[in-house]
């Protein structure tokens, strides 16, 4: 690399911004693969293939095994080259996804969905590091909640896609063409994501913005770090507030399209439209959330995410105890989008990177990570089971109650934000 500092800026700010787009679209991509799965339910319960109590396990599976993922990778995602991790973790994503288009049995579906599961945990951790690398300690929480976005980009995508590839075709196609698509887009992302700065001969991002954090970490090795973000109280608090706010999360990501095909008497479509228009105004939410909290808090997530969070769990009651109603259920569900957008950001995350080491990113991510796909995939049990237990037979048809699940779920969101206040005053230290 050229000693010259124009040279050098020029390259780090062409660099850094073909990182974070491959990370966004990238991570994107990862929920393409992961929430077609939702849409496809319906088709699955229909066809006879599966029923709600084997589709609960199916779903306790993935997020179980991306826990456990998210919580390995994201360690090694401090250690790692990103670029390659990155885009291996879709890749194999890709692979998984196509391959459950050709399987119509319990048993090698859950087998393949647990894989998927692993292999989407290649995708945060690598993300957040890459983040912490590329941009300062001041731009972090702006661009966090941008990146953050990606989830609804991908959401919002495969709800109207897929919606529309199975009532079309067949809900295998529903696997196979996101498969495929999200393969290519695997290999775009190897060719023009980059690994931290230093391996191009590039200054740390400290430097190069002249940002360096109050607390020095250097004399501390990764596994020092590590270890202090480990066994921190208040990171096990926010990570517990996740859990709840994921529960809440995917009980609507997961069930919402069958609570309002199956209560409210939504099509597929229909319900995908919803949930579609949901995901966007999440983009809002995730979009806006790290830059309201630098500009008109000072930098501090805990009065936002106490306000996003009573929202939350507002809009998650008014869609599941108010009769049906298009427009109430389109409102209750954008305002929900957007509180999940910002909340999912705060507490999935950036809470929990605020106050730990920079060089424990990764660590940081993985215990809130663990915590909240733990959080997933007890709902997904529970809310099967609840679901399933409560069916009835009416004239020849199955009907389904889902009273205790919902109970369940807004419950869960309100729990979450008493969590998140518990932590309101915890500083940042080493």
């Amino acid at each position: 690399m050229s000693d010259d500092q124009g040279v050098i800026t020029k390259t780090f700010n062409k660099y850094r911004w073909q990182v974070f787009s491959s990370i966004t679209m990238g991570y994107a991509l990862f929920y393409v693969l992961r929430l077609n799965f939702s849409v496809i339910k319906k088709p699955l319960m229909a066809a006879g293939v599966l029923n709600a109590q084997q589709l609960g396990i199916m779903g306790s599976v993935f997020f179980v095994t991306y826990g456990l993922g998210k919580f390995v990778n994201s360690f090694l995602a401090d250690r790692m080259n990103n670029k390659r991790f990155f885009a291996l973790g879709l890749f194999l994503s890709s692979i998984v996804t196509v391959l459950m288009g050709f399987c119509n049995q319990f048993t090698p579906l859950v087998v393949l969905w647990g894989i998927n599961g692993w292999f989407q945990s290649f995708g945060a951790g690598p993300c957040i590091v890459s983040l912490n690398q590329w941009f300062s300690n001041k731009e972090r929480g702006t661009f966090y909640g941008i990146w953050f976005t990606s989830h609804n980009l991908g959401a919002a995508f495969t709800y109207v896609a897929t919606a529309t590839i199975v009532t079309a075709y067949s809900w295998k196609l529903g696997f196979i063409i996101p498969g495929i698509f999200c393969l290519v887009g695997s290999l775009l992302i190897y060719f023009f994501m980059h690994d931290r700065p230093e391996t191009y001969g590039l200054p740390n991002v400290a430097d190069f913005k002249n940002d360096h954090a109050a607390v020095v970490e250097k004399e501390k090795s990764v596994s020092a770090l590590q270890w202090s973000v480990v066994k921190r109280p208040a990171v096990w608090i926010l990570g517990l507030s996740s859990l709840c706010c994921y529960i809440a999360r995917y009980a609507i990501e997961s069930w919402g399209i069958i609570y309002l095909t199956e209560a409210k008497g939504y099509t597929t479509l229909g319900a995908s439209g919803v949930l579609g228009v949901m995901q966007f105004a999440g983009i809002f939410g995730a979009l806006t959330c790290g830059l309201v909290s630098d500009k008109f808090f000072n930098h501090k997530r805990n009065m936002p995410a106490l306000i996003y969070g009573v929202l939350y769990a507002a809009s998650i009651a008014a869609f599941v105890w108010a009769p049906a109603n298009p427009t109430t259920d389109m409102v209750a569900m954008c305002v929900y989008g957007f509180t999940m957008g910002a909340l999912v950001c705060y507490l999935g995350g950036l809470m929990a990177v605020d106050i730990c080491p920079k060089r424990a990113t990764g660590a940081a991510m993985g215990m809130i990570g663990l915590l909240s796909y733990f959080g997933a995939a007890l709902q997904e049990v529970v809310s099967g089971y609840l679901i399933n237990a409560h069916m009835t037979i009416v004239n020849g048809k199955k009907v389904y109650d889902f009273a205790l699940a919902s109970d369940f779920w807004v419950g869960s969101a309100v729990l979450s934000f008493l969590l998140a206040a518990m932590v309101w005053n915890v500083k940042a230290h080493d």
